[in-house]
């Protein structure tokens, strides 16, 4: 069999509970969107992507088109329930003899290993359609697994369908399906409505695969957090607070010193080198990577797209975004560094931002400080500006055209001293 595997991930929901003009899926923990998740998880494991969207098509497959060139959108209206939802890809995987995964567009938590470890099981069992399931001790209003007397899989009854004794079943849907397509795609246009919502259920494929005696089976997801969907703004906190905890763990496994974990957040997509020390409240959102031996903050932020290299300092109430760092550089007191490229061995001084950004052309510019360069404090580097080696810049300065190598920029207004004034006031 062709084990080439491709992806419908659903995301057409309104997403009513999130109160927002934004698609839920767009809504974003620590800078990356709940749909940029989804996607990243699977990216290294699927050929293709097909991204079922309907409220807010346009701003949905905007950011699909933009960020990832495997994946495209299909329009799914009007919304008829989950299993229209992936009808709706059937066209575009007419002649596909795969692997279909289906993934819900609102699990950020999901990984990478779980989905692999999906896709073996799924395999070892030579199934034909298998289930993502997990146990919750309150299992709310999450479809019901339901198995037979010999532990496979009999069906999946959705919560507001389930008797008394379904409804007491612990065991649930997480919404993750792996379909060998060629047996499976011609489920989807034999699907009723014949339930309490009068929708299309992706769920009834499982007792379709029963009935034309297929081989299905469930997979129990091991940590459950995966499995946590988004569908209000107490949710996009909790699924943030799960994946920062997951992450400083990571960290500190692997030799980086978190401080105060409890007011620390560190995105997922940001890598730290051993004996690197994060000191309290410092956040870090998109991604970055951060050498060895390394001091960030308290207080600090990076905003994404900086590379530090080792033994750094990005100290108290510093800012970094889209910048690249070299080794043992210095920016210890309130500054902002921006699109900039920072040489060896420089130290930026307390006050120090770099103004890249023109609101008239509404372009942003870069700074290049090349090595061993010195910044004093409350110092403007007005962008596009390059600082030579070893050049040193005055206190105060407003810096707006490149200065060569071992020089001293200055620009500063001379001292007055009026004796006495105050005396005279």
């Amino acid at each position: 069999m062709n084990k080439e595997i491709k992806s419908v991930i659903l995301a057409a929901g309104k997403g009513t509970r999130m109160k927002s003009n934004t698609s839920k899926v767009l809504h974003k923990i620590f800078g990356k969107s709940v749909l940029g998740y989804v996607l990243d998880s699977s990216k290294n494991i699927v050929s293709e992507s097909f991204v079922i969207v309907g409220h807010h098509a346009e701003e949905v497959t905007a950011f699909v088109e933009k960020n990832y060139q495997n994946a495209k959108t299909v329009l799914q209206s009007p919304q008829l329930g989950t299993g229209h939802a992936v009808s709706m890809a059937c066209p575009y995987l007419e002649n596909f003899d795969g692997q279909v995964i289906i993934l819900n567009g609102d699990l950020p938590l999901m990984t990478e290993d779980s989905i692999r470890k999906f896709i073996e099981y799924h395999n070892s069992k030579n199934s034909d359609l298998t289930i993502m399931s997990t146990i919750l001790d309150d299992p709310a209003n999450y479809g019901r697994i339901i198995r037979e007397k010999d532990d496979s899989l009999k069906c999946i009854v959705e919560a507001k369908d389930a008797s008394p004794e379904e409804i007491s079943v612990k065991e649930i849907n997480v919404g993750v399906y792996l379909l060998n397509w060629g047996k499976i795609k011609s489920a989807f246009s034999q699907l009723t409505t014949n339930n309490a919502q009068g929708e299309y259920y992706l769920t009834d494929i499982i007792s379709w695969g029963k009935k034309n005696n297929l081989n299905v089976h469930a997979y129990i997801l091991e940590n459950s957090d995966e499995s946590y969907g988004i569908n209000s703004r107490k949710d996009l906190a909790y699924a943030t607070k799960i994946m920062n905890e997951r992450k400083l763990n990571s960290l500190m496994d692997n030799g980086v010193t978190i401080v105060d974990p409890s007011s620390t957040w560190i995105s997922e997509d940001t890598e730290i080198g051993a004996d690197t020390i994060i000191y309290p409240s410092t956040y870090i959102e998109g991604k970055n990577k951060i050498g060895k031996n390394c001091k960030i903050g308290p207080c600090a932020h990076l905003r994404g797209d900086v590379e530090i290299d080792d033994g750094c300092k990005i100290g108290n109430f510093v800012e970094v975004k889209k910048s690249k760092i070299g080794h043992n550089t210095n920016a210890g007191h309130l500054s902002y560094i921006g699109d900039s490229e920072l040489g060896s061995h420089i130290n930026i001084g307390a006050g120090t931002i770099t103004a890249n950004y023109d609101p008239i052309s509404k372009t942003k510019s870069k700074t290049i400080l090349k090595d061993n360069v010195k910044i004093g404090s409350n110092t403007v580097l007005v962008a596009p500006v390059e600082i030579g080696e070893g050049t040193n810049i005055g206190a105060g300065s407003v810096i707006t055209k490149n200065i060569g190598e071992w020089a001293l920029g200055i620009t500063r207004a001379p001292l007055r001293i009026i004796e006495n004034w105050v005396k005279n006031r």
